[in-house]
């Protein structure tokens, strides 16, 4: 099992790192998040208080942040064959 200890991407809280842990799932690479306790606690976010670090592995930081920057550039699309009706 590779360490999960490259951050690759800030959150701004808890939903959004859950959605880009989702995002990242979905294309074969694991993580885990980082962050202040108090968004556990309160599940708020206020300035740096809400930060969540998303981490991977060594061997998958360079395609997380291919695709979290494909993703901030607008360039991210779903491939044609996949089903978007269900």
């Amino acid at each position: 099992m590779y360490d999960l200890d490259r951050p690759v991407f800030v959150a701004s809280g808890e939903a959004q790192a859950q959605q880009v842990r989702a995002f990242l799932r979905a294309s074969g690479i694991l993580s885990k998040t980082r962050g202040e306790s108090i968004r556990h606690v309160h599940g708020l976010f206020v300035g740096d208080l809400g930060a969540v670090e998303i981490l991977v592995s060594e061997a998958d930081e360079e395609e997380a942040r291919r695709l979290l920057q494909s993703v901030e550039a607008g360039e991210f699309h779903l491939d044609e064959d996949v089903d978007t009706d269900s």
